[in-house]
This record gives structure tokens, C-alpha cells and sequence, in this order.
């Protein structure tokens, strides 16, 4: 058990378990996207973790960039997203991959996607280290999932609670 700020962790994904599905992942993105290279966009601040373990198994030139997003107030999402920092890539003609720690109600990917769309990209995939069926209220498709969870909350590897647990090597679940 992990204690932050006033709430209280256990353990959820092991790292060991972390780093073997992400190692999988890699190989799938280097097979699917052999014909070139790729183009990752990280999204700040949760996928930092994920993205620099996954960038390292793949096999094919790629790119990375990060955007960032926030929906969340302390473990609530908001309902609303704020685009606090832009892509300055070229994405024309370009594939690319969007890296995100966890998809639950989707709507920071849906925003993602259409801004995305907007600057005209040969193909656009999704990769997801979290998805959260039971709260999805947008149909988001994800090519490349780590794990479905229940709709429970998590820190770690990322992942924060009021900026905190980020630095935490596996995944816990809100007790």
C-alpha cells in the first residue's frame, strides 16, 4: 500500500508485468508501421513514463513530440480540456502515433484525434497503456492497449493524484 496526499494505493500492475505487455506493444508498432517512419506524440503529463519504456522496443525510425492536455481536477475528470501546450510538427503525409497513459471517458482523445486529422496525416493510430470500458462516453478505437481496467482510479508509472505517485514504477488502484 502507497499512501498519497489523503488517499490510500494498492498494488495493481506490477512493473515486471508493465514491462513485458509494453515490449509486446513495440514489436506490434514495428511490424505495423515497417514501411516508414512514424511520428509518436506523447501526451504530457501521464505518458511520459510509457512512451520513453515503449519508444525504446521499437524497431522502426520514428519521431517523438509531445502535446499536453489536462481534464482532471485531483481524481475527477472535468468534463472540459484545455490544450496547454501545441504541436509545432509538420504532420502532412506523416504517420503518426498517439501515445496517451489511460483512455476513460475518451473526450481528451477525441480532441486529440480531430486536432490531429486537422494537419492531414497519412494514418493515425492510437496507442493506449490504460483503457476504461465501463467509462467511455465517446467510441474511441485504440490499435495498440496495454490493458482494459475497471473504473477504478490509478497512479503510478505516470500517472498522478494532485501531481503526485507519478514516480511510482507500477500501477495502484484507489483502495
Amino acid at each position: 500500500m502507497v499512501l498519497i496526499k489523503d488517499k490510500e494505493f494498492v498494488p495493481y500492475i506490477s512493473a515486471s508485468t508493465l514491462k513485458k505487455r509494453i515490449e509486446e506493444l513495440g514489436a506490434d508498432i514495428s511490424k505495423d508501421f515497417s514501411d516508414g517512419p512514424a511520428v509518436l506524440i506523447g501526451v504530457l503529463n501521464g505518458a511520459f513514463m510509457f512512451l520513453s519504456d515503449l519508444t525504446k522496443t521499437i524497431k522502426v525510425p520514428i519521431e517523438v513530440t509531445f502535446i499536453r492536455v489536462a481534464s482532471y481536477i485531483g481524481s475527477e475528470s472535468s468534463g472540459e480540456i484545455k490544450h496547454l501546450m501545441g504541436l509545432d510538427l509538420d504532420l502532412e503525409g506523416k504517420s503518426v502515433i498517439l501515445v496517451e497513459d489511460i483512455i476513460d471517458t475518451g473526450l481528451s482523445m477525441k480532441f486529440l484525434l480531430e486536432l490531429i486529422r486537422d494537419k492531414k496525416p497519412k494514418k493515425i493510430a492510437v496507442a493506449s497503456l490504460l483503457l476504461k470500458p465501463d467509462a467511455l462516453v465517446h467510441d474511441i478505437k485504440v490499435d495498440y492497449l496495454g490493458f482494459e481496467i475497471s473504473n477504478r482510479f490509478v497512479v503510478g508509472y505516470g500517472m498522478d493524484y494532485d501531481g503526485l505517485g507519478r514516480n511510482l514504477p507500477a500501477l495502484y488502484q484507489l483502495k
